[in-house]
Order: C-alpha cells, then sequence, then structure tokens
C-alpha cells in the first residue's frame, strides 16, 4: 500500500463512507444482511434500508435482540453485520455476542462507531473506553480500529467473510488521510508509517494522525521516532511490534480506549515475551467519560500530539538510565 499521509484530513466522513460501503457489501453478496439498532440515519444507510427492507432491518433501540437476531441468521447460513453506538455494540450487548456469537461459533460483524472521545456531546453514559478489552478476551474474535476512510473500507470489506466475531470501531466524523485510495489493509498487519532510530509509537484510530504529529515535532529536535499503524488490534502484528521494539529499545502505545485491556496491553504482551523494553502509554488511565467536543476531550484525557512528545521523551530518557 501507499502512504499518503500529510497532515491533512481525508475529505469523506466515516459516517458517509459506512453509508456508501454498506449497500456496496449488500449488493455484492446476497448472504450479507444489515441490521441497525434505530441508528441507520447516523451513519447514512436508511435510504437504503428503505429500499431494500429485505436486506436492512432495523431492529429498534433493542440491542442485545438484534445480536440475537444476528446469532440466528447466522445459524442459517447469512453473515450479519450489526451496528449501533460503540457503547452499545461492546458492553450492552456482551453476554449475547460472547454466547450466542463467539462460543456458538456463528459469524457475526459488529460495528461500533463513535468509541472513546469521539462519542463527544454524547457524553459518559455513550463513551466506551473499555469496548477494545471486552472484545480482546472474546476467544477467537477480531478486533479492528481504522486509521483513515480507505483503512475503514478495506476492513469492512475483509470482515464480511472472516470467521469469528469481528468488532471494529470508528467514529463517524473525519480522519487524517494516511492511505492512498483503494489501498488493500491487510487484517492481523501493522504498516510501518514512518522510520525511526530513538523510539517507536504503536497507535490506532484518531491517534494514528496525533502520533504523526508528534513523530514530525520531535524530529525537529533531533529525535528520531518510527509510527506504526495498528489498526489491527487484535490479531496483533506480533512480528512487528517486536522488530520495532527491539530497533528502538522504547515504545509509546497512543490509543482511545482505557489503557487496561487495550492496545498498550496487548502490546506490552509482546514486549514481555520478545522485547523487553521500556513502555509508556497514551491512553485513557482509569477513568469514566464525560460531556464536551471531541477536541476539549482529546486534552482533558492527554490524547494530544503533545502527550505523546512528553512520553517519547520520558521513555528515551529510561532507555538511557
Amino acid at each position: 500500500m501507499k502512504i499518503v499521509y500529510n497532515g491533512e484530513m481525508d475529505e469523506r466522513l466515516c459516517k458517509s463512507v459506512l453509508g456508501e460501503t454498506i449497500p456496496a457489501i449488500l449488493e455484492s453478496d446476497p448472504d450479507t444482511i444489515y441490521l441497525d439498532a434505530d441508528l441507520m440515519s447516523c451513519i447514512g444507510t436508511l435510504k437504503y434500508a428503505k429500499a431494500h427492507p429485505d436486506r436492512a432491518i432495523d431492529c429498534g433501540i433493542a440491542e442485545a435482540n438484534m445480536a440475537g437476531v444476528a446469532a440466528g441468521l447466522a445459524m442459517a447460513g447469512f453473515k450479519p453485520l450489526i451496528h449501533s453506538f460503540g457503547i452499545f455494540a461492546s458492553r450492552r450487548i456482551y453476554d449475547q455476542i460472547f454466547l450466542s456469537g463467539g462460543y456458538a461459533k456463528n459469524d457475526i460483524t459488529v460495528l461500533g462507531t463513535d468509541p472513546g472521545v469521539t462519542a463527544a456531546l454524547n457524553g459518559g453514559t455513550h463513551m466506551p473506553f473499555e469496548d477494545v478489552a471486552l472484545y480482546r478476551v472474546l476467544p477467537g474474535s477480531t478486533v479492528l480500529e481504522p486509521s483513515d476512510p480507505t483503512c475503514l473500507i478495506s476492513l469492512m470489506k475483509q470482515c464480511v467473510n472472516r470467521p469469528g466475531v469481528k468488532y471494529i470501531r470508528v467514529g463517524g466524523k473525519q480522519l487524517a488521510k494516511v492511505y492512498e485510495d483503494g489501498a488493500e489493509l491487510p487484517i492481523g498487519k501493522a504498516p510501518v508509517l514512518r522510520e525511526g532510530t530513538d523510539a517507536v509509537i504503536f497507535a490506532a484510530g484518531i491517534m494514528v494522525h496525533e502520533a504523526m504529529q508528534a513523530a514530525l515535532s520531535l524530529e525537529m529536535e533531533g529525535i528520531s521516532v518510527a509510527v506504526v499503524d495498528c489498526y489491527s488490534i487484535k490479531p496483533l502484528d506480533v512480528e512487528t511490534v517486536a522488530a520495532y521494539a527491539k530497533k528502538t529499545g522504547a515504545v509509546v502505545v497512543a490509543e482511545n480506549a482505557n489503557r487496561h485491556g487495550g492496545l498498550y496491553s496487548a502490546v506490552l504482551e509482546v514486549l514481555d515475551e520478545q522485547a523487553p523494553v521500556p513502555a509508556a502509554n497514551v491512553s485513557v488511565e482509569d477513568e469514566f467519560g464525560e460531556v464536551g467536543s471531541q477536541s476539549y476531550l482529546q486534552k482533558r484525557f492527554g490524547l494530544t500530539a503533545e502527550h505523546i512528545e512528553q512520553q517519547v521523551k520520558a521513555v528515551i530518557a529510561r532507555k538511557k538510565a
């Protein structure tokens, strides 16, 4: 794939991308079926649903029931894709997805929108920081957080035919443009966005842009930092994570989620087993969410390029100590 990152936002809103990609998937595969929990208007699929009520079904504000319906459809040979806000697509339906999906070996794709601080003005009750941790511990699951719209399209298409429970978390607004249009981003890989020798930042989702900005700023101070896009949180690209941890000797993990059980924990597992080097996190600590704009919340929880820079310098100092 070709990396085209220049710091600018992609013109496409993620919700618009979903509004085009989901119908395209349904039209290309008659076995796919889409279920939503009264949020079709939020991701642009309502028009398609009205025209194709047999392929796109509104289950209403009954997320757990939606998950059960999806499991039944999967047992009947369909490939269900279900959507709700990340908080409901994780915590509220977890028992149904765990038992009727994972345990029963039914293949279900779960789309959770507005995760973490991207829930913004919906507030703390709608702000999942724990969704990554929940889905990571589900046996046989896949956990993904696309870094740009091109990545989102690629991952959505792959998930339809991938076995097991797949969880995709993504905000509805703009993401920085990272990859060339049409690029394929394989599940289980972690593309290196820039090389570096002093430290490496492993990032996912909205934090990829923050990581790249931090690396560019640090470069002006003579600090060389690699950035790796970990859009595939599970399965994690263990080989790349271990290689860059050993190469740089200092690791910072940046994620829009709670560090307990999230990408930071996934990376630490690799470091503990294969590359024991100093590591730090830029993620949400042991806190609940709150109401605010995304920009405010990123500063409130330290999910910024500036905080990443501080952590990179701190972990490099530990490496030299």
